[in-house]
Parts: structure tokens; C-alpha cells; sequence
């Protein structure tokens, strides 16, 4: 089982615990335990709203709110727009007949043919391969180029089913565009508690998290209400809002492809332990706060 982190057990008061693990990682690292005993650095102040808001941070934070609204506004809605939009597509002569027609949709509730349960459930099924196709990219393109790539691919996608396609090419781009805005999702989760310190981490991801609620509280009256008026600007809605985010994701100023996780807002983890092995001599710290 995989054991507590020794600060965790320092901070509870068990610090034969925390010398047990801290034994355990230097005899699988083959490095010989330090000298001396675990001392619990000053604690400060954490979890503040405000630290979110501080030079270093405020332009990350304000970005990534709107990442994970668009999100959860994009995903949510084209799960929403899904059987709308196989619904419009038989109005746009799907099959044999050829003349445009301009797509509306109703809110009236109808019965869904064998084909639009399969569908549905293709559709659905492309989770699967997004969340793969994200795992493979993500060190290779870093977090940032991730998730503005699976935002410009769902935008493309949407801009695309403008044209009265065919069923099965509707199918397709709906297929595309869940499985890389479900991939996006999961690049921000692993995006964002790296780009925040330990002091500010689970809030900085809680507001994130909420903001995406926000998206999944709105969508449903771009998704339903407006496409009731016209299903184009629906999509252009989605469409634009993807856009942004893709250019939001750009601008985020921090990388965190090949980066340790920080402890402070100020240093990174390793350099942290560096700075505090060349100035303290026989005495392990634990890494709870700063130490005066």
C-alpha cells in the first residue's frame, strides 16, 4: 500500500511514522537516510482566496477559470445538443432527399429511433479514446498546447456540422468533438494542481472546479433554449467560446510539462530541499512551512 507522506504524519504527530517512510524511500533509492531528527517548520497562513490573486498567480487563475468554464459549458452542452442535432439532421435530408432545409429543433419530447440510441452510443464511447489520445500528447506537447489543441479541434468539428452532412458523417464529428473536449477536461485536471503551491493547491482547484459548474448551470439555455430559435448560432456560440478558451490556454504563463510540483509560491520543490540541505547541516526538516 502506498504509505502517508512523511509531512502528513509529521504534522499529525507521528513522527516514528514519518522516519518509517522516510527509511523506506531511501532504502529504495539506495541513498543512506540523513543524520538527525524532523523538526515542524513554523506553519503559515494557507488557503486564503487572495493568494489566488497575488503578481504571481492572478493572471493564472482568472485564465483558468475561464478554461474550465468553457469546459464544462462545451461538454455538458454537446452532451445536451447530441439528440437535438441528430433530430436536425433529418430535417437536413440526411438520407436521399437533397434541398436545404434550415434546421430547427423542438423542446417537445420524441420518441428516439434504434439508430439514434447507436449513435448515442458511439458518441458517448469516444471518451475512451480522448482520455488516450490526452495521456499520449500531454508530455509530448506540454499541458498548455494540450488543451488548447482539443479546444480548437471541438471548434472545428462544430463549425463543421453547419453543412447539412449525412448521418454518419454527423456521427463522426460528433464523436471527435466529445472525445477531445473530454480530453481538454482532463488535461485542466492535471494542469491546474500543478501550476499552484501546496498553500494554495486544492483551492485553487476547488475555484476552477466550481467555475466549471457554472459553465454546466448556463449551457442549458445556449444548448436547448437557444437552439430552439436557430441551431447555427448555437453552434456558433460553442464554437467561439472553444476559440477563446483554445487562446487562453496560450497565454497561460507557466508550463508545468517537466515541472516539479512547488512548495511555496516562490520556490520549487526541489530547489526548496537544495537551499535548505546547503544552509542546514544535521537536521532534517519537514516541509510544512518556512522555517525562520
Amino acid at each position: 500500500w502506498l504509505p502517508e507522506s512523511a509531512r502528513y504524519d509529521v504534522l499529525s504527530g507521528n513522527q516514528e511514522k514519518a522516519i518509517a517512510t522516510l527509511k523506506r524511500i531511501a532504502t529504495e533509492n539506495g541513498a543512506p537516510m540523513p543524520l538527525g531528527k524532523l523538526i515542524i517548520s513554523r506553519q503559515e497562513d494557507r488557503g486564503r482566496m487572495r493568494d489566488l490573486f497575488t503578481p504571481h498567480f492572478r493572471w493564472t487563475t482568472l485564465l483558468l477559470w475561464f478554461i474550465w468554464f468553457s469546459n464544462a459549458f462545451s461538454y455538458y452542452g454537446l452532451v445536451l445538443l447530441t439528440t437535438e442535432l441528430f433530430q436536425a439532421g433529418d430535417v437536413c435530408s440526411i438520407s436521399s432527399q437533397k434541398k436545404a432545409i434550415e434546421a430547427k429543433c423542438s423542446l417537445a419530447c420524441e420518441y428516439l429511433s434504434e439508430e439514434d440510441y447507436m449513435d448515442l452510443l458511439w458518441t458517448t464511447l469516444s471518451e475512451f479514446p480522448g482520455v488516450l489520445v490526452t495521456l499520449w500528447i500531454i508530455d509530448r506537447l506540454g499541458r498548455k498546447k494540450t488543451m488548447a489543441l482539443c479546444f480548437v479541434i471541438f471548434s472545428f468539428c462544430s463549425l463543421l456540422l453547419f453543412i447539412c452532412v449525412g448521418r454518419n458523417m454527423l456521427t463522426l464529428l460528433l464523436f471527435i468533438a466529445r472525445a477531445f473536449i473530454s480530453g481538454g477536461f482532463q488535461a485542466a485536471y492535471v494542469y491546474t494542481p500543478e501550476v499552484y503551491p501546496t498553500a494554495t493547491r486544492a483551492l485553487g482547484l476547488g475555484t476552477c472546479s466550481g467555475m466549471a459548474r457554472v459553465g454546466a448551470l448556463i449551457t442549458p439555455f445556449i444548448a436547448q433554449v437557444m437552439l430552439e430559435s436557430s441551431v447555427y448560432l448555437t453552434l456558433a456560440v460553442y464554437s467561439g467560446c472553444c476559440l477563446l478558451a483554445a487562446l487562453a490556454s496560450c497565454f497561460l504563463p507557466i508550463e508545468t510539462k517537466g515541472r516539479g510540483l512547488q512548495e511555496s509560491s516562490h520556490r520549487e520543490w526541489g530547489q526548496e530541499m537544495v537551499g535548505r540541505g546547503t544552509h542546514d547541516t544535521g537536521v532534517t526538516r519537514s516541509n510544512s512551512g518556512s522555517q525562520e
